[in-house]
């Protein structure tokens, strides 16, 4: 127990250092957070003509009011999944012989990571706490109501697991840097790719079959477009099949940081640092 309690004590103060060096330039920070929000009045604009031009109720099963509240709830899944700069700073540690003060230190590059990340959503989500309830607010007669207790703890708990998965994918990217000595264009490709596969661009059943069935059944799902559907849909379903679903992006999620882990004991063996 001694262990188990020191190894956590020293992620929590790496976590705790993350929030306070978060705080540090809490204006930009919150500038850039209520900067989020403008794209709902376009979205709200866009898919009303494009509902009104096609003389259509409903597209792929979903009304106006139901793809506004579908985005609205993208956009608090991809706040909590997207990683911006992630891969960059892992392929940068790798390029720059950087990632030494993690071997010779008793502090794991994937722990240290996971801590400050999840530091940065959580001030991101104090901060735009207010916003979000604002904006829901304001744009409540476009949700159907809220959803049953199980279908909400399901969803937050879909929200916390997308913030693995999308972690996961960022640092797969960026240990690529062990392989290869610039990867600025394979993130490019991975950030535009994931923009349309999770769901985010579009929903997913807009997508002619069989590609509607094959990206929702892919991980990248869960990175928005599977926490969204969970939160509209989730009391159409069985609450055995809500359950069933959550876990099943529980296994992706550990599966992915398994991957991880693994894919970074790979690079380690062929890392070289010099000097420093």
């Amino acid at each position: 127990m001694t262990g188990l309690s020191h190894v956590v004590s020293k992620y929590w103060m790496i976590f705790s250092i993350a929030i306070v060096d978060r705080f540090t330039y809490r204006t930009d920070f919150l500038f850039g957070t209520l900067m989020r929000f403008m794209p709902i009045v376009t979205t709200i604009f866009l898919w009303s003509a494009i509902f009104e031009g096609s003389s259509k109720n409903e597209i792929a099963g979903l009304t106006r009011d139901g793809v506004v509240a579908y985005y609205l709830l993208t956009m608090v899944g991809r706040a909590f999944s997207s990683m911006p700069g992630l891969a960059a700073s892992i392929a940068s540690d790798v390029r720059t012989g950087a990632l030494k003060k993690y071997l010779t230190q008793p502090v794991s590059l994937i722990g240290y990571l996971l801590a400050s990340r999840a530091a940065h959503k959580l001030v991101y989500y104090a901060i735009a706490i207010g916003p979000f309830a604002l904006v829901f607010w304001l744009c409540r007669g476009y949700f159907p109501g809220w959803p049953s207790a199980t279908v909400t703890i399901s969803f937050i708990v879909s929200l916390i697991l997308g913030f693995i998965i999308g972690f996961a994918f960022e640092a797969l990217i960026g240990m690529m840097a062990f392989w290869l000595l610039e990867i600025s264009s394979f993130n490019y490709i991975f950030i535009t790719l994931i923009y349309v596969l999770s769901g985010h661009m579009f929903p997913l059943d807009l997508a002619p079959e069989p590609w509607a069935t094959a990206l929702k059944s892919t991980p990248f799902q869960y990175l928005a477009y599977f926490p969204a559907m969970l939160f509209l849909r989730g009391d159409k379903m069985a609450p055995s099949d809500v359950v069933a679903a959550v876990a099943t992006e529980f296994v992706v999620a550990v599966g992915l940081l398994a991957a991880v882990y693994w894919i970074y004991r790979l690079g380690l063996r062929r890392y070289s640092a010099f000097g420093g």
